[in-house]
């Protein structure tokens, strides 16, 4: 999966003959998860037609302020298409436009876009030889940098004149590549390894039936996303479970038992920076297993159990500079038994939740946690989706190790 999974990318194409490479631009967008506007100077229809960009973005392509629509004219809002990008791409940036875009002239719907983004600005300059060696261009591209926009340099080649030098626009999987590239560079978590725990254990009682629960492994994805968003390398240990997540930065693990997970997490856990370990192990497995199914004779029918290992506590036990996250479910006295789990587990932080609360624990695609620090802080968090738990549980473990 591509870091560009999900992003709202707006793409702005100038009037250069490089737009012709715009369309496999916006293929490649939509190939790696983005969603995808278009926005057009009006010159730049003559070189590449909104009817194509709009069939492969699936959306509407903008190239005015208006539009008339049912003998209506329509106004295109721009802050709301800045408003909504999460990146803005200029490609081809033309030396018309980039002298534009340097000195504030605003004069079409793209320039007054640009001039109302709040998200990071990407332009790949397109233009003749001479043009791109000219003075006031390499002007343009100090003064836009200094604005914090990035520069996707131009290549070298065969040129629209005929000359061979600097000024063709960058291949479109460069462009991707590069941006890619940019942004995980930035994310916070680049560099870092994340142990995540999600699901239930099974634990055998014969070839056949085991002793479970109904933890669907839901919330240890959405963090093991979640992580993985703020450029971590994650490594995912998951019990039994029907949620699927194809990302390149997770590595799954599957395992079936609480001694199947307790072996897979010691196996990574020296090489991890953070662990967060959100999976229901179960606390007891039968003591015997038969080999045979058991056939069903007595009325009555026991079964002796013996603890599994506490694979929270093991970490507590041999951590070193790892930032360790437990998660409590509690049905009573909630605040003091996750309290007393922080302490006696040598945990950094740990997140609770109650089946008391409505819409929370297993088999619900929402939570209401509350999460303790070490230093004893209380924050508590209303019901929310459990992608949004994630997300706070990632920004504040960020904000408690400083990363």
């Amino acid at each position: 999966m591509s870091i560009l999974k999900d992003k709202n990318i707006l793409l702005g194409i100038t009037a250069g003959i490089a737009a012709y490479k715009s369309a496999s631009l916006v293929r490649l967008f939509i190939k790696a998860g983005a969603n995808v506007k278009v926005v057009m100077t009006p010159a730049s229809k003559e070189f590449v037609t909104p009817l194509t960009l709009s069939t492969l973005s699936k959306n509407p392509v903008y190239s005015s302020f208006t539009d008339e629509e049912d003998n209506n004219q329509v106004w295109n809002n721009h802050v709301d298409l800045a408003l909504w990008a999460d990146l803005f791409v200029i490609a081809p940036a033309t030396a018309n436009t980039m002298a534009k875009m340097a000195n504030g002239v605003c004069d079409n719907i793209l320039l007054a876009t640009y001039l109302s983004a709040k998200c990071p600005v990407y332009f790949a300059p397109a233009m003749d030889l001479d043009m791109y060696k000219h003075h006031s261009t390499k002007t343009s591209f100090d003064k836009l940098t200094s604005y914090g926009n990035q520069l996707i340099p131009a290549g070298t080649g065969e040129l629209a004149s005929g000359l061979v030098g600097e000024g063709r626009m960058a291949e479109p999987e460069d462009i991707v590549s590069f941006i890619e590239k940019d942004i995980l560079e930035q994310l916070p978590l680049r560099g870092k390894r994340v142990l995540i725990t999600a699901g239930p254990t099974y634990e055998a009682i014969d070839p056949v039936r085991f002793i479970g629960n109904h933890s669907s492994g839901k919330m240890g994805f959405e963090i093991a996303k979640a992580a993985s968003k703020l450029g971590a390398q994650v490594i995912l240990v998951t019990g039994p479970t029907h949620q699927k997540l194809a990302d390149n930065f997770v590595t799954v693990k599957p395992v079936v038992s609480a001694e199947d997970m307790y072996t897979e997490v010691h196996k990574h856990f020296n090489t991890s920076d953070i662990a967060i370990l959100s999976a229901a192990v179960a606390d007891y497995r039968p003591k015997n297993v038969a080999t045979q199914k058991i056939k069903k004779k007595e009325t009555t029918f026991t079964i002796e159990l013996e603890k599994t290992k506490d694979i929270l506590k093991s970490l507590g036990e041999i951590k070193k500079d790892q930032f360790l996250v437990g998660f409590a479910l509690e049905t009573n006295n909630e605040l003091e038994h996750a309290k007393g789990k922080l302490k006696s587990k040598n945990l950094d932080l740990i997140v609770l939740n109650s089946l008391q609360d409505k819409g929370a624990g297993f088999g619900v695609s929402t939570n209401k946690v509350t999460f303790i620090t070490s230093s004893n802080s209380i924050i508590e968090n209303e019901l929310k989706s459990k992608t949004e738990v994630a997300e706070d549980l990632m920004q504040l473990i960020l904000k408690q190790t400083h990363a």
